[in-house]
């Protein structure tokens, strides 16, 4: 078995060890310890709840995924768009980093009540809340890539007389490749804390309101159970970025 073959296996097995671990260790503190189930229920008792209700579940998955794909893909995609016009542009690039670098450091669940004013709650506000959480890592990734091109691949570009566009798309886009999914693996793992925070503050629906409704009620194993659907939503999420990086990987 090659070296290429052994890296993904591994990429899979230490993680999935971790994990058991991890279960292993709740367990036994579960046990030894006599936790309250209202502090720590056991690993078990999250399953059952899984198992009891799992139409309730699955309908508030379904939701939460539906605003991180909807919301991240928004936000991706007019970071991208972005990145791309900024970096063609000298004056806008001066024009909108002041503005940019603002907004870039402002704590976004500050933007969420502004967004329940102007919009009201439901789905869309919550997906416009995951858009403006991944818009800027993806940005900022992607304009950094997208400046630092090689100059010799830009001169040899301009010596066949290549246009901006086929400049872009044959020689920038390929060379930004590392930064845009770096940037789109922090936009996958924030646009999961993003759907949770906008479904506690914005809507009354998915896997962040269980989450509310199950702290508030002193539900711990309704909380937990709810975290573990959301545990595997993201780790889908980032393998799904991380595969296609790994397909295409220049």
């Amino acid at each position: 078995m090659s070296y290429a073959d052994r890296v993904p296996a591994a990429t899979l097995s230490l993680p999935a060890g971790a994990l058991a671990v991890g279960v292993l260790a709740w367990w036994a503190v579960v046990g030894l310890l006599d936790v309250p189930p209202y502090l720590l229920p056991s690993p078990v008792a999250v399953a059952d709840r899984l198992v009891a209700r799992p139409g309730l579940y699955l309908r508030n998955a379904a939701i939460t995924l539906e605003t991180i794909l909807t919301g991240g893909a928004v936000g991706v995609l007019g970071g991208f768009v972005a990145a791309g016009v900024v970096v063609h542009s000298t004056f806008l690039r001066h024009a909108l980093a002041p503005y940019l670098v603002t907004l870039r450091v402002l704590p976004k669940i500050a933007v969420a009540p502004l967004l329940l004013v102007y919009l009201g709650t439901g789905a869309g506000t919550a997906t416009t809340f995951v858009a403006l959480i991944t818009f800027f890592p993806t940005f900022v990734s992607s304009a950094s890539g997208l400046r630092e091109t090689p100059e010799e691949y830009l001169d040899l570009l301009r010596s066949v007389d290549a246009g901006p566009v086929e400049t872009f798309l044959r020689v920038r886009v390929p060379a930004a490749l590392p930064d845009v999914f770096a940037g789109l693996k922090q936009s996958a793992a924030l646009a999961v804390v993003g759907a949770v925070v906008a479904e506690w503050i914005l809507t009354d629906e998915g896997l962040g309101y269980l989450v509310l409704v199950g702290s508030e009620n002193v539900q711990t194993d309704v909380v937990l159970a709810a975290v573990v659907v959301l545990f595997a939503e993201g780790m889908a999420i980032y393998g799904a970025v991380a595969a296609a990086e790994n397909r295409l990987s220049w």
